[in-house]
């Protein structure tokens, strides 16, 4: 679990190459940060992605999210612990069948499978036209609670969850939260965001923080700049 400030933030490198992404890497590789590989990256540049930042020092974060039938969910993650990731993630919305199958590779290694439960990008309305009822908080408290019942230790939710999913499952619970925008940041497409200093002041773990860091015309400065607002509420 992080300790300082700098530990919470996982800078989600969103290159379309590796010769960008090694950029961004190498510019802040020496601040203790974590750094998320997503679809667009590693469709581009491939597991070596994971061995070049790696070989760094740095923490890995593959964001995937695997959602399939449970062999293929399990082969996955499988893979994954193989690269030597220090986190993945996987759909909760598979069911838990396929949950229960994708945590099986993962048992008593370094690498924590977290829980996707709704995508910050999506609201009420959104979840409504694929046919789910009720609030985006509803499904993050079912998704969430039908993962933690498979044995999850993590989950990924929005900002506005967090209290919800503190009450719910107490401190112990790793709860990696995008959707963090500094204030005053543009909020792109996501929809349910929040602060840096707000979100860990609720209880979040880690936060994933993409274009205010990576499309900054400094990212170590905008880093640092986040970190000094997290460390205005404590470590915690």
């Amino acid at each position: 679990m992080p300790v300082c400030p700098k530990e919470k933030i996982i800078v989600a490198v969103d290159a379309p190459d590796a010769e960008s992404a090694l950029r961004l890497v190498d510019s802040l590789a020496s601040e203790g940060c974590v750094f998320k590989i997503g679809l667009q990256l590693f469709t581009a540049a491939g597991p070596s992605i994971v061995n070049e930042i790696r070989s760094r020092g740095s923490r890995v974060f593959l964001d995937l999210k695997f959602h399939d039938i449970p062999n293929t969910a399990n082969e996955a993650v499988r893979s994954a612990v193989a690269l030597g990731v220090d986190m993945t993630t996987i759909h909760l919305c598979g069911g838990p069948t396929m949950v229960a199958a994708a945590l099986v590779p993962a048992a008593g290694t370094k690498t924590l499978v977290l829980g996707v439960t709704v995508l910050t990008s999506m609201d009420d309305a959104t979840l409504d036209a694929v046919g789910v009822p009720g609030t985006a908080a509803a499904q993050v408290a079912r998704l969430a609670g039908m993962g933690v019942g498979c044995g999850l230790r993590g989950v990924v939710a929005s900002p506005h969850e967090i209290a919800l999913l503190r009450a719910a499952f107490g401190p112990d619970l790793v709860l990696v939260i995008p959707g963090v925008r500094p204030a005053g940041s543009d909020v792109g497409d996501q929809h349910r965001i929040m602060t840096p200093a707000e979100a860990v002041r609720l209880g979040a773990d880690f936060l994933v923080i993409g274009r205010p860091i990576t499309k900054a015309a400094s990212p170590k400065d905008a880093f640092v700049r986040i970190v000094e607002e997290i460390a205005s509420v404590g470590c915690g």
